[in-house]
C-alpha cells in the first residue's frame, strides 16, 4: 500500500498537461503515492450541470492532498448556454470549483511564493524571494451576491444609507451587490500563520495589506487584528501597506518587504504582480491548506487557445507539488525538486515559449526529472 493517496485534479485545457509534467518529476524524485483521478472543470458543468461533482468530493475527504491543474470560467450566461438540454432553465449557476472547495474543506490559506531564480530572463529584480498569505475563504469572494438585488434587501439598504448614496433611489434591478464579508475568526488565522511563517523560517517582516482608511469596518477590523496578534511575535518587525500604494511600491522598492498577509481579494492582485516580477504565472505556485487538506495548484488558468500544444510553462505545478512535498513531510524531496529546477533554469538550455525558448511542456519536466 502506498504510504500516500494524492487525489489528481488535472481540470481543463492546459492543466491536463501541466500535471502531466508534475508527475514526470514526481515520479522520479521517488514519492511513494497513489494518484487517484478525480473529475473536476468545464466538462462535467457542461455535461452534468456540476463543475464539482459530488464524487470528486468524497474523494477529496479521504485523501492526504491533492494536485490541481486548471479550470475553464465563463460569465452565467455563456455557461448556462453551454449546459446540457436537459440542465437548461433549472437555475444552475457555474461557481468555480477552486473557490468551492476552499470554502467547503476550510482551506483558508493561500500561501503563494514568489522567489526570483538565478538565470530566469523574465525576473524583475536578482534574489526577490516574496512569500504571499492570502486568506482563502471569505472577504468579496465569500459567494454572497446578488443581482437583481431582492427587494427586502432593497428596502432595507435605502432605509440605512446616506441619502446621497448613489444606489439608494435605484430600482433592485438596476444594481448588483457583492458582499465583503470578512470575520475576526479569518482574520486572525491567516495573520498568525504569515506571523508563524515568519518565526519558522527567519522571516524578519510581515506586511499587513488593507484599505482601511476607506473600507473601515472589514479592513478596519483585519488591521485591529493584525496588530494584536503581532504583539505576540516582538522579534518580527510588523508593516502596514494600503493596497493601492502596496502596489506602487513593490515595483519601486520589493526588497523592503518579506512575507504579505492580506484578505482574499487583495491577496489575489498582489500575488499575481509578486509572480509576475519573478518571471510570470508560469512561476506562480500556490498551496490551498487547510487543518486536513491542502491542495496545490499553479496560479495560471486554463489557456484554452494553448490546449493541446503542450507548450506552456510547468514549472508553477512542479513547484507547487514540490510545496506539496513540504507539507507532507517529505521536505528533501521538496528540496531536491526545487534545487533541479533551479538548476535547470539557471542553465538555459530548456525554455518554453515565456522564457524565450522553444520547448515543450514535457521537454522541461524530463530536463528536471534529468537532475533529481
Amino acid at each position: 500500500m502506498a504510504k500516500y493517496r494524492i487525489a489528481w485534479l488535472p481540470g481543463d485545457g492546459i492543466g491536463v498537461e501541466v500535471n502531466e509534467a508534475a508527475r514526470i518529476v514526481l515520479d522520479k524524485v521517488g514519492l511513494d503515492a497513489e494518484y487517484i483521478h478525480g473529475d473536476i472543470g468545464w466538462e462535467f458543468w457542461c455535461k452534468e450541470g456540476d463543475a464539482f461533482p459530488q464524487r470528486t468530493i468524497e474523494l477529496l475527504k479521504n485523501v492526504d492532498a491533492a494536485v490541481f491543474g486548471a479550470i475553464t470560467s465563463k460569465p452565467v450566461k455563456a455557461a448556462e448556454a453551454e449546459l446540457a438540454p436537459e440542465f437548461r432553465g433549472k437555475g444552475l449557476i457555474y461557481r468555480s470549483p477552486i473557490v468551492r472547495m476552499r470554502q467547503l474543506f476550510d482551506l483558508y490559506i493561500c500561501l503563494r511564493p514568489c522567489k526570483a531564480y538565478p538565470g530566469n530572463p523574465l525576473n524583475f529584480k536578482e534574489g526577490l524571494d516574496l512569500v504571499v498569505f492570502r486568506e482563502n475563504t471569505e472577504d468579496l469572494y465569500a459567494g454572497v451576491e446578488f443581482n437583481p438585488v431582492p427587494r427586502e434587501l432593497a428596502a432595507t439598504l435605502s432605509q440605512i444609507s446616506k441619502p446621497f448614496a448613489p444606489f439608494s433611489k435605484l430600482a433592485p434591478e438596476d444594481y448588483a451587490i457583492s458582499c465583503k464579508i470578512n470575520t475576526r475568526k479569518g482574520s486572525e488565522r491567516i495573520i498568525r500563520a504569515a506571523f508563524d511563517f515568519a518565526k519558522k523560517f527567519g522571516r524578519k517582516k510581515v506586511t499587513i495589506v488593507h484599505k482601511a482608511n476607506v473600507v473601515r469596518a472589514t479592513d478596519g477590523m483585519f488591521l485591529e487584528i493584525g496588530r494584536e496578534v503581532a504583539k505576540g511575535y516582538p522579534q518580527i518587525q510588523l508593516d502596514e501597506a494600503n493596497i493601492d500604494a502596496l502596489t506602487m511600491w513593490l515595483l519601486k522598492n520589493p526588497f523592503n518587504y518579506d512575507v504579505l498577509v492580506a484578505p482574499n481579494l487583495y491577496g489575489d492582485i498582489i500575488s499575481d504582480l509578486c509572480a509576475q516580477m519573478v518571471g510570470g504565472l508560469g512561476f506562480g505556485c500556490s498551496g490551498n491548506i487547510g487543518e486536513k487538506l491542502a491542495v496545490f495548484e499553479p496560479t495560471h488558468g486554463s489557456a484554452p487557445k494553448y490546449a493541446g500544444q503542450y507548450k506552456v510553462n510547468p514549472i508553477a505545478t512542479i513547484l507547487a507539488a514540490k510545496m506539496m512535498l513540504d507539507w507532507l513531510g517529505e521536505a528533501e524531496k521538496g528540496a531536491r525538486i526545487e534545487k533541479a529546477t533551479a538548476a535547470v533554469i539557471a542553465e538555459g538550455k530548456v525554455r518554453t515559449y515565456d522564457m524565450g525558448g522553444s520547448s515543450k511542456t514535457l521537454d522541461m519536466a524530463r530536463a528536471i526529472a534529468e537532475k533529481l
